[in-house]
């Protein structure tokens, strides 16, 4: 499979990104918990189902620059490097590589709070297309998009109550 890079975003990408989609979700669960649910190659795909498979390509321990690659559906996939890994409260991660020409940069960031239940989570997805008809699919896609996506959120709530029990 042909891989195309993609631009070496840093931190500020999440927040300048042409197109970003930002989903909240209150959980039942600690952040330690939900880190563990992060940490799980195996979790991704029962919550956010556009993912088939996740791979961790580098060793523990998990921090910045630890390598894994996402397979997703359409036949998509992508090796991230993380940015960010502060457990229990935040972590981030880019696309270095896609195998869409479609995408020029691609990030994502999650942050957790701690709450009186368990915990918040605000999960960012900031995207940069590659060219016109990635850009006129992501503004016509974005309303969708921004549902699925907040849909995952709540996957991962029903997800993390089954694991935990709660």
């Amino acid at each position: 499979m042909a891989m195309h890079e993609c631009e070496r975003v840093g931190l500020d990408f999440i927040d300048s990104a042409p197109f970003r989609f930002v989903s909240t979700v209150d959980l039942d669960i600690t952040g330690e918990q939900l880190f563990e649910v992060l940490a799980d190659a195996e979790s991704w795909p029962h919550w956010a189902t556009a993912i088939t498979k996740v791979t961790w390509t580098s060793p523990e321990p998990r921090g910045i620059g630890t390598t894994r690659t996402v397979n997703m559906r359409g036949g998509i996939v992508g090796d991230e490097e993380f940015l960010a890994w502060e457990p229990f409260t935040h972590m981030a991660f880019r696309f270095n590589e896609a195998s869409s020409s479609a995408i020029a940069a691609f990030a994502e960031d999650y942050r957790v709070v701690p709450t009186a239940t368990g915990c918040h989570l605000t999960w960012v997805m900031a995207m940069k297309p590659k060219g016109a008809a990635g850009r006129i699919g992501m503004t016509l896609g974005k309303r969708i998009m921004g549902r699925t996506f907040q849909k995952f959120l709540y996957n991962l709530r029903d997800y993390s109550n089954r694991r935990f029990g709660v």
